[in-house]
């Protein structure tokens, strides 16, 4: 044993005098790798191994359980009924927009499961070669900037937690000025949660499933609890259910489209207050990205199952935090849309016991929202950008440190409502890039993709000397312009009545998005088809039979049945 732990100490100490040098951090190249010589990649990067492909159908179910269980979830009908509406209309929404929002996970998410590529790979086939990497920056920005705000969320579970047991820690004194933003308990508890989430955050992708396991059941079990709690205290679920309109008319029609909308791509309203407004701001996001895991699914087919999945979860989540802000108003004489606010009502040994049980849940929560939504798809952008430095656990370090401590989410939230509110509309940007992945996949490349050109710089995606496809550049620009006068209304309120309707078009900005980018994108493809990227069929390697690359099963067509087929060499070289 001692032997051994020496042999280990030395391994450390020599690996740490290593990476005293640039080239001690230079990752291992991958002899499977397609890359051109010259063109750095890694393990992260590359088609995923077939040992790492260990989601099933239920991993899949869980993982969206581990997303959509979270605060803003639970909160998500407040940011539709603050604005006069009812929760019927609540409850419409979330089923719809839930339901819109599959439709770019479910086309998106083939590209994964079929080829086994993380997103910023397969950007490359629709974008181009260069033009991809302002797909995935953009994607890196929002995912990294949201990554603080749910770290930062997740510390007021800390608090509920903390104070469950000391009830004296609230009453911590405060050494920090009030300019910062946050008192020292509050960074106390920002810390502590921060340590908590650090480890689990490194766990690898393909071996999450028991994370969202224990995640599901404990959130579920804990936010039922409270359900049956207020319910008893209250007697009955309370008297939102009869609560009125408070809009009429045509403005009714546009804010029930608007709600629609923001549950499917999430975006900032200026009626709901602050802290609810980052209800659902992540599906717009999963949609451009969701290729990163479902590259791990074992079997294609797995990815139908999130239009069930997603509004299910959804649902349920918006329900609970109904029926508790209901229940509230008859126990406290108030509407409490904020679980946390709620726990932290819970007095007594057994009213803090369960506020620690609650607290725990909603911690756990966080921390699962940020490795579904966040960290792992900014860890993976990275891990393109700087493949040659940089893999998803290199990348969700510099991630979980950027986001938590250098951008001050504290700041974020307290100061600077503007930049969240652009941040918040930032899915004006990822609708299009959600629309012109899936439609480059299913109608203008018909499924048909050449793998190894896609790691290639000088392959057929590059499509011209700059490495851009100009038929996504108009695509975009026609889909995100329009939204841009809504978006500077919603950043700074009195330029409103300066842009006319044009509101109108941000009311519906994730349908027009999507829509329009989509539509624009083909019909340029077919009339002005980039013919050097047109394929017979799937090209999954390069004549050089790469063992665990490509399964038996994978080696050829684009259907399930296909799979079947053996290994053939069609060809093969961008």
């Amino acid at each position: 044993m001692a032997s051994a732990l020496r042999q280990r100490a030395a391994a450390v100490k020599a690996d740490l005098a290593a990476k005293r040098k640039p080239s001690g951090w230079v990752l291992p190249r991958e002899t499977a790798s397609f890359a051109e010589e010259g063109t750095w990649t890694n393990i992260d990067c590359d088609v995923t191994p077939v040992d790492r492909r260990t989601w099933s159908v239920w991993t899949l179910g869980l993982y969206w359980g581990s997303d959509a269980l979270n605060i803003q979830g639970w909160m998500a009908p407040a940011a539709i009924m603050v604005g006069g509406l009812t929760w019927r209309e609540a409850i419409l929404s979330i089923i719809i927009g839930s339901l819109v929002c599959t439709v770019p996970l479910v086309l998106n998410g083939f590209i994964g499961a079929r080829l086994h590529v993380p997103y910023p790979i397969a950007a490359r086939a629709s974008f181009g070669w260069y033009f991809a990497r302002f797909a995935v920056v953009t994607r890196a920005v929002t995912a990294l900037f949201w990554h603080a705000i749910q770290t930062y969320t997740g510390s007021t579970a800390m608090t509920q937690m903390i104070r469950a047991i000391w009830p004296s820690y609230l009453d911590i004194p405060n050494h920090i000025p009030e300019s910062v933003g946050i008192t020292t308990q509050q960074m106390v508890s920002h810390l502590i949660f921060w340590i908590v989430q650090f480890p689990i955050l490194l766990i690898p992708p393909h071996k999450l499933k028991w994370f969202f396991v224990t995640k599901v059941v404990l959130v579920l079990s804990t936010s039922t609890a409270a359900v049956i709690y207020m319910t008893s205290r209250a007697g009955g679920t309370g008297d939102i259910w009869d609560q009125p309109y408070q809009v009429h008319g045509s403005a009714r029609r546009w804010l029930i489209l608007s709600s629609i909308s923001s549950i499917t791509g999430g975006w900032y309203v200026s009626y709901v207050p602050l802290q609810i407004s980052l209800a659902d701001i992540s599906r717009a996001t999963i949609a451009v990205n969701i290729s990163d895991f479902t590259r791990y699914l074992k079997k294609p087919g797995g990815v139908y199952y999130q239009i069930a999945f997603l509004p299910l979860i959804q649902l349920l989540v918006g329900i609970f935090g109904i029926i508790c802000c209901s229940a509230s108003r008859v126990v406290y004489g108030e509407y409490i849309w904020d679980p946390l606010d709620l726990a932290s009502r819970w007095d007594g040994a057994g009213g803090r016991c369960f506020a620690f049980f609650f607290g725990l849940g909603w911690c756990i929560a966080q921390i699962g929202t940020n490795l579904s939504a966040n960290v792992i798809s900014c860890a993976n952008d990275l891990t393109s950008l700087c493949p040659k430095y940089i893999n998803i656990r290199r990348g969700v370090v510099i991630t979980t440190i950027t986001a938590a401590w250098i951008m001050q989410p504290w700041q974020i939230i307290h100061s600077a409502a503007s930049l969240l509110s652009f941040m918040s509309g930032l899915g004006i940007f990822l609708a299009p890039i959600a629309a012109l992945l899936g439609a480059d996949y299913w109608l203008v490349h018909r499924q048909r993709l050449d793998v190894p050109g896609l790691y290639r710089a000088h392959g057929r995606y590059r499509y011209n000397k700059v490495g851009t496809n100009w038929r996504a550049v108009i695509a975009f620009l026609v889909s995100a312009v329009p939204n841009i006068p809504g978006l500077a209304a919603q950043v700074e309120p009195s330029l409103k009545k300066s842009i006319g309707g044009a509101d109108k078009i941000y009311y519906m900005f994730y349908f027009w998005g999507f829509t329009s980018a989509f539509v624009v994108y083909v019909a340029l493809s077919l009339v002005f088809p980039a013919r050097e990227t047109m394929i017979p069929e799937t090209i999954y390697d390069d004549g050089e039979v790469l063992e665990g690359t490509y399964g038996p099963n994978e080696r050829s067509g684009d259907t399930d049945s296909a799979h079947e087929k053996s290994h053939v060499d069609v060809g093969r070289k961008a």
